[in-house]
């Protein structure tokens, strides 16, 4: 394989795994985060929550 052509399949599994998470502040989001303990939670995790799933 060249390069040009591992580089754009590396590129492609990064887009792909990214779709998967859920749009920060989305309801599905702010369940995923209700369940998830809160001790392992980021802070940009637990400000996100605050201003989209709290102060909505």
């Amino acid at each position: 394989m060249t390069i040009i052509s591992k580089s754009l399949a590396l590129i492609a599994a990064v887009l792909l795994l990214a779709a998967c998470a859920p749009e920060v502040g989305s309801d599905k989001w702010c369940s995923m985060l209700k369940d998830k303990p809160k001790g392992d939670w980021t802070a940009n995790e637990a400000t996100d929550f605050a201003k989209h799933c709290v102060f909505k």
